[in-house]
């Protein structure tokens, strides 16, 4: 028997090229703009809300920030996202570490995700050649003193990976708009590759996090989303605008009077400025306490919406479109 303090021996693994890996998403799922059509409804009305706000945030200069699950890049939304990039609806990008591997993987091979069901069984889930190339990008990143997302998205730009278009990271790189990472060391596939270092990963993504409180320090007037992002989104949230109000107090400024978004899939009631009771199992729902209620008690406004991101991004994409010509005849 081994003794418990002993660490796991990472050159035992066997590593398979992507070659073999059965995709189950290829970049047939990339929906193209032309095709967007509003939902009905108080939905509608919420959306074209928030598309208000963006851009009068846009205007005033203020921040926009779009915080995200890796179901986003798999639902086919990239075209969105970059034009609102494009136009300078988005100041930053906050993703988990799934982001990164879906976004690097559609960049180089135009396809992405595998069967847990299928590849846990050998052991061989996550473990694929290419995708642990992310890890010697994080490392010379670490070397080179660089974030985490602008590291991934110069490395997707200037390699020239064939689907760098539909890359937000690229985007990222290319339009100069952060895009920062916030990873748990241990929760993502290449974690378990044997060039995975975690100091590496550790300080490239801190760096991230210490540009996104940055970026919070003008969310006053603001705008910031949540798509599908159950812990990381609330949690990082969190902790940023508490180090930003602390050193806004001390200058005499407040960060209060901004909007928060939620897009997810769960039941939500009328009322989800008041946070539910800690007897109750949607108390564990941090998006709702930390985004929608705690967080804008001293002034903001918080909105939720309930459907899927290949609906709500793209719904969100046509009413700023459809207002912002409204704002220019106007």
């Amino acid at each position: 028997m081994k003794a418990s303090s002993e660490l796991f021996d990472r050159s035992n693994l066997a590593i398979d090229s992507l070659d073999i890996r059965q995709h189950d998403l290829d970049i047939s799922i990339i929906k193209d703009t032309e095709s967007t059509i509003l939902p009905s409804g108080s939905r509608s009305k919420t959306v074209a809300e928030i598309a208000k706000r963006m851009i009068l945030t846009k205007n005033n200069g203020a921040a926009i920030i779009m915080m995200m699950g890796a179901h986003v890049i798999r639902d086919g939304v990239q075209k969105y996202i970059i034009d609102m990039m494009e136009k300078g609806y988005i100041s930053c990008i906050a993703m988990n570490g799934g982001c990164i591997i879906h976004d690097y993987e559609f960049a180089l091979i135009g396809a992405t995700t595998e069967s847990v069901v299928t590849y846990i069984k050998s052991g061989q889930f996550g473990l694929w050649e290419e995708t642990g190339w992310i890890n010697n990008i994080i490392n010379k990143a670490y070397e080179n003193g660089l974030g985490m997302g602008k590291a991934i998205g110069k490395a997707i730009t200037e390699g020239n990976l064939p689907h760098r278009d539909i890359s937000l990271l690229s985007a990222g790189y290319r339009l100069n708009i952060p895009i920062t990472v916030h990873v748990g060391i241990g929760y993502d596939i290449i974690h378990e590759h044997p060039n995975c270092d975690g100091a590496a990963t550790g300080a490239t993504s801190y760096q991230d996090f210490l540009t996104l409180v940055n970026i919070v320090e003008n969310l006053e007037n603001g705008v910031i989303m949540n798509f599908g992002s159950a812990v990381m989104a609330p949690e990082v949230f969190l902790k940023a605008l508490s180090m930003a109000r602390n050193v806004a107090h001390q200058q005499g400024r407040v960060i209060e009077h901004f909007t928060t978004l939620v897009c997810d899939l769960h039941d939500l009631p009328t009322n989800i400025i008041e946070e539910p009771p800690k007897d109750e199992a949607a108390y564990y729902f941090r998006p709702w306490k930390t985004m929608l209620s705690r967080t804008v008690a001293d002034g903001g406004e918080s909105f939720y919406i309930r459907g899927r991101h290949s609906v709500t991004i793209p719904s969100l994409w046509l009413a700023i479109n459809k207002l912002e010509k409204g704002f220019e005849s106007g």
